[in-house]
């Protein structure tokens, strides 16, 4: 091609002054790019994530080897600012021992009042159960913090 002014001149291609092509001399530099994972090993790593994960969650649906031990809470009254009574059920093996943490709380959900109690075997799996606890101030709500299974010497 050529026109009135002379022939159109095409950019040169990239030129360096020691003659590599520009990505030896990244790789010189640099260091060459690693290689990715396989589509094996990949295919291994995905498998053991989800072996580790079903078990994970085999385990925590797992039964405690004490039993369980569940509760509900019923209601509460407030008679003063030095006391509350809690109502609560508890639901465990008959032949079983649970120990109950049972709280009263202030307008401020801080705690108040809080006893531990012991709840031995008895003849049904669900007993009902009525705690009074001191309390520092005035609490506005009580109920059951926790219950496990205490084990019997």
């Amino acid at each position: 091609m050529s026109t009135e002014e002379g022939p159109v001149k095409q950019p040169a291609p990239e030129q360096t002054p020691d003659g590599f092509p520009s990505a030896t001399r990244l790789a010189n530099r640099y260091g060459t790019p690693k290689p990715g994972l396989s589509r094996r090993t990949k295919t291994i790593i995905g498998g053991a994530a989800v072996l580790l994960g079903c078990a994970g969650a085999a385990w925590i649906a797992a039964p405690s080897p004490g039993g369980d031990v569940t509760f509900k809470d019923v209601g509460f009254s407030i008679p003063d600012s030095g006391s509350a009574v809690i109502d609560f059920q508890v639901t465990k093996d008959r032949d079983a021992t649970a120990t109950c943490a049972v709280q009263a709380l202030n307008d401020a959900y801080a705690v108040v009042g809080w006893k531990q109690i012991t709840i031995g075997p008895a003849e049904d799996e669900t007993t009902g159960q009525r705690v009074a606890i001191r309390t520092d101030s005035l609490g506005v709500t009580g109920g059951v913090n926790a219950c496990w299974i205490t084990e019997e010497p």
